[in-house]
């Protein structure tokens, strides 16, 4: 045994995709549909290289901040 964790640690995640996806959600909260010119999974997919359900966790988060912020 090599006593090598797993990626992303103990916790199975990918911090290097957390924060894409915490950019993404931040970008997306800031920027109003009509300046968007494509769907937003697709979108985040090529501008942030998330996969698809890293596109919908950033979408979630960004609904968060846009409600934190009213």
């Amino acid at each position: 045994m090599s006593g090598a964790l797993p990626v992303g640690g103990t916790t199975g995640l990918c911090h290097e995709s957390t924060s894409a996806i915490d950019q993404a959600a931040e970008w997306l909260s800031l920027t109003p549909r009509r300046q968007r010119d494509k769907p937003a999974v697709p979108l985040l997919r090529e501008r942030f290289g998330l996969t698809a359900p890293e596109a919908c966790q950033a979408m979630a988060a960004a609904n968060l901040i846009k409600a934190r912020s009213t």
